[in-house]
């Protein structure tokens, strides 16, 4: 077979670029029908006969937009229940991603660093407006992470529950559920780069010490200072991708 009718082989069927189009237009007339139904989280969607009927689709067709829109989190399929809308949930999100991260890991690890700089910078901008709120009952459960960190560091022990902890504890004052869910996705994200690159860092004081000089930053109320710890608390773990991968070890260089 020539050149020409090997390409040809591999090119995607135009019947099933057009099948793939109906698909994704089916799951957005899906989330459409919820947001004009204004239904909350957790509240039934029409069955599927009903749904069937309202957008003209036939019953395997709307099942595979709804699964779909399942492994999105947008709907959530209850077996013997029916179908309800989704209450917020990252993990889709968080494994879509890890996924992209490690699969990176295996050629030049720009997506794993690309993540990582992303979670850098949403730290760093928003300690300031964290600080601002953070009540001295905040500053203390801050503090009691830090301690923690160091205690098990003390002994030897993995301390990746604490480390979770003084980053959710971190931004607690600003009451923001969205944030939260982010934050929690790129946890889940660096945890998975960290396995893959064999584990955390071996000196664990050093990284229990660098929590401490972020805690500190914090307690005297030096934004600037807090935000530039926070930064250099990921030049371990980009430095670790970049060994790993054979790349810079800033996202973009």
């Amino acid at each position: 077979m020539n050149a020409a009718g090997l390409n040809a082989g591999k090119a995607v069927p135009p019947n099933r670029i057009g099948a793939q189009a109906r698909l994704r237009a089916l799951q957005a007339e899906i989330i459409e029908l919820i947001l004009e139904r204004e239904l909350e989280p957790g509240e039934a969607l029409p069955t599927e006969t009903e749904l069937a009927a309202l957008l003209g689709t036939g019953r395997n067709t709307l099942r595979e937009a709804l699964k779909v829109l399942q492994a999105l989190g947008v709907i959530e399929i209850r077996h013997g229940f029916g179908m309800f809308v989704a209450a917020s949930n990252f993990g889709a999100l968080a494994d879509g991603l890890t996924f992209r991260a490690r699969l990176s890991l295996r050629h030049r690890g720009q997506e794993a660093l690309e993540l990582i700089e992303v979670r850098r910078v949403l730290e760093s901008a928003l300690i300031g407006g964290s600080m601002a709120l953070m009540t001295p009952g905040q500053l203390a459960g801050l503090e009691a992470s830090v301690r923690r960190m160091e205690a098990l560091a003390g002994s030897g022990e993995s301390f990746a529950e604490a480390d979770a902890e003084f980053h959710r504890r971190l931004f607690e004052p600003l009451n923001n559920g969205l944030l939260r869910g982010l934050l929690g996705a790129f946890l889940t994200v660096c945890r998975g780069i960290q396995r893959d690159l064999g584990g955390e860092d071996v000196n664990l004081a050093a990284a229990a010490a660098l929590h401490r000089g972020i805690y500190e930053a914090v307690a005297a109320g030096d934004a600037e200072l807090a935000a530039e710890r926070l930064g250099s608390h990921f030049d371990g773990m980009r430095r670790r991708i970049a060994e790993a991968a054979g790349v810079s070890g800033r996202a973009g260089e």
